[in-house]
């Protein structure tokens, strides 16, 4: 605040408080009249030096605005208009930047901004990009059209985001490993001890195939071209690293190039890999032995020999686990098939263990599941939709002959149930195993380690929902790659402040949170927090900042942005 000094028309001079502050919506300096004070000629007969006077209570006015307990004064103008400009910012994104800086990712791109000779700051870029993909996920332009929305000036355009994601693809490999260290430093050495991988695809809205982006089995069921992707994960559901493969590639061969990738940089040293039957076969098996790693693997029951269906469903050796699960295990030669350096298939045995388990919870909701799906399938049918063969309603079957009278239909199939399919599956609801190179593990802890996929399972599920990273609103390879590490490093970011916060918070909890903190613009530099909840006071305490104060300054804010930049 500052004495202002106007002289009139009449000669006299007329004192008032002003304060500069810069217009929210503008982004311009504004100035307002704080306290009228009178003629400086009136005044002199009250003080004997009004000017000095006045500016030590200006300055005052403005020591104690900056303290934090300093009353606000409001004037409103009942005549303002509406603004086409948000009022309402969010503040949220504080909690996603405290995590930002404590993993020095800033440091990262302000290190490689020196060798880039961009105009653009690639820290600011990459900053943005992940705060939107976990607060308001959309393409690129529609990121770059809502950044007033945010209580954060970001500086660049919309040419300079499509420009900065060539550059971030080209450093995948290092920001990777960086993410990888500071997880060390900040939280002690990373238990890498167990790590699962999985395999899931994400769709592009594109009606054809290129060299990277082809069609495959979607898991959506979607007949757009798809890029797969190799997720590698800690037992506390923190990703490690990732790789994209072309749509078409098969599950089982994506694992090898993804521990490659891991083995040396991260230093994992011996290593359980976890994964679903999907990466069950010869080569990933003497991969992980060879390499002195090892593996627990699911296998399918209802697809295995008849002596393994007859080994898990026999009840000789199991031990109950309460009344509802049962478990078992065996110590078995075992024969794979790998592929040897001349690219020749040959036989190979190896010493597994498998272990059988059974839970009535399991077995209940594999038959609720059947039903369901034979309910659809009769709907279907009943309607009069023509089922193609080997379509994904597996329970139904298309004849053109009647297996008892050997009466030829019409050329029209006949569609009916299958239920020697269906009988045939029931034998095996809540039967599962799981092969491994474990030995010596107890077979509860195997399954217990086993059931830790689920992590990376809820992952895809947050990436593909809450995270929004498909459909994928580009085309050049560069820049789909550069939105992956963007979406990979948000996903990086959310699981470590779930982890942080001991998993009493849910991902999706987490990200409501964070847009709910958001503040209302009510006059000059004042704004006004919306809400709060007992969320909002958990994320203030991992981040330290007080949400419950209801109005702040700007001067406040930029406080708040400042101190969670600080590590």
């Amino acid at each position: 605040m500052y004495l202002k000094k106007d002289k009139i028309k009449n000669g006299r001079i007329h004192l008032a408080i002003f304060k500069s502050y810069r217009d929210p919506i503008t982004k311009r300096v504004r100035t307002k009249s704080v306290k009228n004070l009178g003629y400086l000629d009136e005044l002199e007969l009250v003080y004997d030096d009004p000017i000095s006077f006045f500016e030590e209570m200006a300055k005052r006015m403005t020591e104690q605005e900056r303290s934090s307990n300093a009353p606000i004064s409001l004037s409103l103008d009942v005549n303002a208009s509406v603004s086409s400009d948000p009022s309402v910012k969010n503040l949220g994104f504080v909690c996603l930047s405290k995590f930002f800086h404590l993993f020095r990712i800033d440091y990262f791109w302000n290190n490689r901004q020196r060798t880039s000779k961009k105009e653009f700051n690639l820290n600011q870029v990459f900053q943005f990009l992940v705060f939107l993909r976990a607060l308001c996920p959309g393409s690129k332009r529609f990121s770059n059209s809502i950044k007033d929305e945010f209580l954060f000036d970001f500086d660049f355009e919309l040419h300079d985001i499509y420009r900065a994601l060539s550059v971030f693809n080209g450093y995948k490999g290092d920001f990777i490993l960086h993410l990888h260290e500071m997880m060390n430093v900040i939280f002690g050495k990373r238990d890498l001890s167990n790590v699962f991988y999985d395999v899931t695809n994400y769709y592009f809205e594109i009606p054809y195939e290129d060299e990277f982006r082809r069609k495959g089995i979607s898991k959506e069921h979607r007949p757009n071209p798809i890029v797969q992707m190799g997720l590698l994960m800690d037992s506390n559901g923190i990703p490690i690293s990732y790789e994209l493969f072309k749509g078409n590639m098969n599950d089982s061969v994506t694992l090898l190039p993804v521990l490659d990738s891991c083995k040396d940089d991260f230093n994992l040293g011996r290593v359980v890999v976890v994964a679903d039957k999907g990466m069950n076969c010869g080569d990933n098996i003497a991969y992980n032995i060879v390499k002195g790693n090892g593996y627990i693997f699911s296998q399918s029951v209802r697809g295995a020999s008849k002596e393994i269906k007859d080994f898990v469903t026999s009840d000789v050796g199991y031990s109950f686990i309460g009344e509802d699960f049962k478990i078992k295990s065996r110590i078995v030669p075992t024969e794979i098939r790998i592929t040897d350096a001349n690219g020749k298939k040959r036989k190979v045995l190896i010493d597994q263990k498998q272990v059988a388990f059974y839970s009535k919870r399991y077995d209940i909701k594999a038959k609720s599941d059947r039903q369901a799906a034979c309910d659809k399938a009769v709907k279907q049918m009943n309607r009069g939709v023509v089922i193609p063969p080997n379509s994904s309603y597996k329970y139904i079957k298309s004849e053109y002959v009647d297996k008892d009278s050997g009466e030829i239909y019409d050329t029209k199939r006949v569609c009916s149930l299958d239920y020697d399919r269906i009988f045939e599956e029931e034998r095996f609801d809540g039967y599962y195993l799981i092969c491994t190179s474990e030995l010596d593990m107890s077979d509860s802890e195997i399954v217990d380690v086993y059931k830790g996929l689920w992590k990376i399972e809820e992952s895809f599920k947050i990436s593909k929902t809450e995270i929004e990273t498909r459909p994928v609103n580009l085309s050049r390879r560069d820049r789909i790659e550069a939105h992956f590490l963007i979406c990979f490093t948000t996903l990086f970011l959310l699981r470590v402040m779930e982890f942080r916060l001991g998993g009493d918070m849910s991902i999706r909890r987490i990200i409501k949170a964070m847009n709910d903190i958001s503040a209302t613009h009510i006059d000059m530099n004042v704004y006004c927090l919306n809400r709060i909840s007992d969320d909002i006071l958990r994320l203030g305490e991992i981040v330290g900042v007080d949400f419950s104060k209801k109005f702040r300054t700007k001067s406040d804010i930029n406080g708040i942005i400042s101190a969670v930049k600080k590590v």
